[in-house]
């Protein structure tokens, strides 16, 4: 359908509850559409309908590399229902361009969500993979989280910010993660 500008960390809207799907309609099937459209022209590996200005609960995600074919997968009205483990992630995110640092995230997670179609799904992702912890990421713009919420250490992040003219971090959204925090600090 259309590449759509994403917006860029600073923006409001990124940090804004998104609200629930009520119906998979002609607007969700578009804005889909849209999504995907612009996180392959960007080549990214997810992108959540709040990052280009749209504020409900729907993200789409595909961690397929360069040869194996397209896999596209659509989240509407995602729930992670099951999380263990933890994992230390170097992420980046298209509203943050260019700008990557270490996160913490679980090492498992269960989801359940509806897709373009309607139809719902349980989707499980586990070790630590690409998908488990792009489904994090993308669920938590739903939220109004980003990935620098869960940064390993808010200096390092702060001097990436800085780096690329980004906004400061704000320490009152800092997220406080003791356990994987523990977790990661004993498996390393």
């Amino acid at each position: 359908m259309a590449v759509r500008k994403i917006l860029k960390y600073g923006e409001e809207t990124l940090r804004q509850p998104s609200k629930e799907v009520h119906k998979v309609s002609k607007k969700i099937t578009e804005l889909v559409q849209d999504l995907l459209d612009t996180m392959y022209a960007k080549n990214g590996v997810g992108l959540a309908a709040p990052q280009i200005g749209e504020n409900v609960r729907v993200f789409v995600i595909d961690v397929s590399t360069n040869n194996e074919p397209l896999n596209p997968i659509v989240f509407i009205n995602p729930k992670i229902i099951k999380k263990s483990g933890a994992v230390k992630s170097n992420e980046g995110c298209l509203s943050f361009p260019e700008a990557y640092t270490d996160v913490k995230r679980y090492k498992n997670i269960m989801v359940k969500a509806t897709n373009e179609h309607g139809k719902s799904f349980v989707l499980e992702a586990k070790d630590g993979s690409l998908l488990a912890r792009a489904i994090q990421h993308e669920n938590d713009h739903l939220d109004g989280i980003l990935f620098i919420d869960h940064c390993m250490n808010r200096f390092e992040t702060e001097e990436v910010l800085k780096k690329y003219n980004l906004p400061n971090l704000d320490p009152d959204l800092l997220i406080e993660e003791k356990a994987l925090e523990e977790e990661i600090a004993n498996n390393d």
